[in-house]
């Protein structure tokens, strides 16, 4: 399969952007990755996600976890687990309300990985818009995933 993710579907019905990206390791070994906070900065394609702070070192569905972020400056941010599915979904949300999910589907070789960002929730679409926020999110999710199989290789 290509290395380069797949072209993303920005849904602004649903309010949502989704990359797809074959990643050569088991669903298993993914999920393990996404699932402890404190490996979020070594496949963050944003370069904002600096370090885990506090919660859990394995996340589970309703875990709090802080991290510490920087995008122009410095800032905490406190996310929850709001979807765990073992080994298949993980998503969670901070105080702005939108999700970042991860969607696992094993495939011969590997794994599909898709990163979305669901801003359906979102309690100020206003600042999405402001900081452009969603081609952004689009660029840096695709550096993610890239990240995230060069990780594995």
């Amino acid at each position: 399969m290509s290395n380069a993710p797949t072209s993303p579907a920005h849904d602004p019905q649903r309010k949502l952007v989704s990359v797809s990206q074959f990643v050569p390791a088991a669903a298993a070994q993914i999920f393990d990755l996404l699932a402890t906070p404190s490996m979020h900065s070594v496949i963050d394609g944003s370069g904002s996600v600096r370090a885990k702070l506090s919660g859990p070192e394995r996340l589970a569905l309703g875990a709090k976890f802080g991290m510490s972020m920087r995008l122009g400056m410095p800032y905490r941010v406190t996310n929850t687990v709001v979807e765990f599915d073992e080994g298949r979904r993980i998503g969670w949300r901070h105080f702005g309300g939108h999700v970042w999910r991860y969607l696992l589907e094993p495939v011969e070789g590997g794994t599909l990985v898709t990163e979305q960002f669901d801003y359906s929730t979102n309690r100020a679409n206003w600042f999405l818009r402001a900081m452009n926020a969603i081609a952004t999110n689009e660029v840096s999710m695709r550096k993610t995933l890239l990240n995230l199989a060069k990780h594995f290789s």
